[in-house]
């Protein structure tokens, strides 16, 4: 959902093929993952034209990013490089409990990170 807002934000569309490349797998695949996030209402898409996402499917991808700046920033106010908290954001932001969450926000945000 994160990938296929920022796709549209930076292109104005977003199409198979952008997140085939982005994530290094096929085409097929992405068809896939798209049906799915089609028949879960998040995501609007025909044959041929640029996948969008509904509006739960905005709500979602704006959440999904909202967690990936929280850890982000935590990890940034850890002293942690910036390109390596983005790489552990990715996967951290995925697993990381609420409560977790919040107190990495009240952390950051104290930090100013």
């Amino acid at each position: 959902m994160e990938a296929i807002a920022e796709v549209i934000d930076g292109r104005g569309a977003c199409r198979v093929t952008d997140l085939a490349d982005r994530f290094g797998v096929s085409h097929v695949t992405v068809v896939r993952t798209v049906q799915r996030l089609s028949d879960e209402g998040l995501v609007e898409t025909e044959p041929y034209r640029p996948v969008g996402l509904t509006a739960r499917g905005r709500r979602l991808a704006r959440h999904c990013r909202d967690r990936h700046d929280v850890v982000y920033r935590f990890l940034l106010s850890l002293g942690i490089d910036e390109q390596t908290a983005g790489v552990d954001a990715e996967g951290i932001e995925h697993h990381v409990s609420p409560a977790t969450l919040e107190r990495f926000r009240e952390l950051a945000d104290r930090t100013g990170a």
